[in-house]
């Protein structure tokens, strides 16, 4: 099993803003975040295109930011040259904080940086997260990595997102932490199939061994396919769910105490991944490998009810 370096979530702590700012960013570095975005096909492009020009182009720059950074550790290839290159990331990560940008997401991050707050610890911990995932094989000990684990690769680019929001803190963190949970875990719920086929497996171990004939050199060594077809997988996914169910109420809860506006991309977000995570539970959990997605109508209407109207 994959040894994963623990570390504790980023808290509090002054944001490091970039120096020597440039007065405007070159209309090159802002097209090139811009088609990073709209490449992904992500649905929430038109989410953030709801925002101020200032904030949109933010919102941009960091989704860049992670796309690159998520394409290194999801693409086939050596884990030594994966690592490698999340390595360069964070080089220039820091570079940044140095105020020095030597390529299109950086330099498309320097003004947010410096406008909004953006701290260091939360763009590297989105590379942690990202090198968790770049390994051979990914195996989760316990609730308190899997948590780790949603907390870098999805609560950190909340905190990022939530100061271009400019929701006051600390109920912003707070909204990253809970919307960030609920997310992730519908992914790991919805993709537990596409997953194992790459021999990754983001239900805890330790909830796993629960299962009768399973122990822990199987769940090592074994492929990821071969262990979920023994591992009591409908009940390990439904403690995860009603993990989700409850950090998608404190989310939405949160955000209804949070300005309208401010929060409109986020509320966009999770009612569409709200609507995910239903269908999987209507779906039930013994038929944990059948796909489960949101058709793009419902999407655009979510995008009209909670962004428009």
């Amino acid at each position: 099993m994959a040894s994963v370096p623990r570390s504790e979530p980023p808290a509090g702590g002054q944001p490091i803003v970039a120096t020597d700012v440039p007065a405007r960013v070159s209309d090159a570095d802002r097209e090139y975040v811009e088609h990073v975005v709209r490449r992904s096909g992500t649905s929430f492009y038109w989410a953030m295109r709801l925002l101020p020009p200032e904030k949109r182009h933010a919102m941009f720059a960091v989704y860049a930011f992670c796309r690159e950074v998520d394409d290194i550790a999801d693409e086939p290839g050596d884990p030594v040259t994966k690592q490698d290159a999340l390595a360069a990331w964070r080089d220039a990560v820091g570079r940044l904080y140095r105020g020095v940008a030597d390529q299109p997401v950086t330099a498309a991050l320097l003004q947010p940086v410096a406008r909004f707050g953006l701290r260091k610890e939360d763009f590297l911990a989105v590379i942690d997260g990202m090198e968790m995932d770049a390994g051979p094989r990914i195996r989760i000990r316990d609730m308190a990595e899997l948590q780790l684990y949603c907390d870098r690769v999805a609560c950190a680019v909340g905190r990022l997102s939530v100061r271009i929001f400019g929701v006051p803190q600390p109920v912003g963190d707070r909204l990253a932490a809970a919307q960030g949970q609920a997310l992730q875990l519908t992914n790991i719920l919805r993709d537990i199939e596409e997953d194992a086929q790459r021999d990754r497996l983001y239900l805890p171990v330790d909830l796993l061994l629960a299962g009768e004939g399973m122990n822990a050199l199987d769940l090592a060594e074994q492929h990821a396919t071969v262990v979920l077809k023994r591992a009591p997988v409908a009940q390990v996914c439904a403690q995860l769910a009603e993990q989700a169910r409850r950090c998608f109420d404190e989310a939405r809860t949160l955000a209804q105490a949070c300005d309208r506006q401010q929060v409109r991309p986020a509320v966009i977000m999770m009612e569409v991944y709200r609507r995910t995570f239903r269908r999987l539970v209507g779906r039930g959990w013994d038929r944990w490998a059948e796909p489960v997605s949101v058709p793009a109508p419902e999407k655009l209407w979510v995008a009209l009810r909670y962004g428009v109207m």
